[in-house]
């Protein structure tokens, strides 16, 4: 797949709509806009990855509170640093388009969610998720007391094997049954 950035040929047009959930249009509008993302010297490299930094200056994910975390669950980068190719592009936006399934959403989610990557939500990553969701500001940070009281409301309500954490399975059972996941769980260009 070594076409140019500035570059996108029917073929590759073509496979990437079978690799994805998007449309043609869609495609080509993700590929405008990671372009738009690129120097003038990088326009004519292959592959070229477009630094994290780069990325996050895009409004849909500007003002999104996981901005980060996303970039860096889709990276491909040896660097761990959350830059992303045009592929990985595809496949952030491929899982966050209301043509991806529940089980897609879902898996991406929880891989977001699992700030230390160790395939587990544990106390840790559920505070770290409410902060995010809450803002870390003195007058929106829940007290010590109100963090420990809903980590174990969400951990009596998910953690189905009572391990003291919330894994993939026990995850998607809880997303299952919350009918706004699906249509809030979205980017769209």
């Amino acid at each position: 797949m070594g076409t140019t950035a500035s570059q996108l040929g029917k073929d590759m047009l073509s496979e990437y709509q079978e690799l994805t959930f998007l449309t043609k249009q869609e495609i080509l509008l993700a590929h405008k806009r990671f372009t738009e993302l690129l120097t003038k010297d990088e326009k004519d490299l292959p592959n070229t990855r477009v630094p994290m930094e780069r990325i996050l200056t895009l409004p849909e994910l500007k003002s999104n509170p996981f901005r980060k975390r996303i970039c860096n669950v889709f990276s491909t980068s040896e660097y761990k640093d959350g830059g992303l190719t045009f592929e990985d592009f595809l496949d952030l936006l491929s899982a966050f388009s209301d043509s991806a399934t529940l089980e897609i959403k879902s898996h991406y989610a929880f891989r977001i969610f699992d700030f230390d990557d160790d395939g587990t939500l544990d106390c840790r990553d559920l505070e770290k998720l409410v902060n995010c969701l809450t803002g870390e500001t003195d007058d929106t940070r829940l007290t010590p007391e109100e963090m420990r009281q809903l980590i174990n409301n969400i951990l009596e309500e998910s953690d189905i094997d009572k391990d003291g954490t919330v894994n993939l399975s026990e995850f998607q059972h809880v997303i299952s049954r919350s009918p706004d996941f699906v249509s809030s769980f979205k980017i769209v260009l």
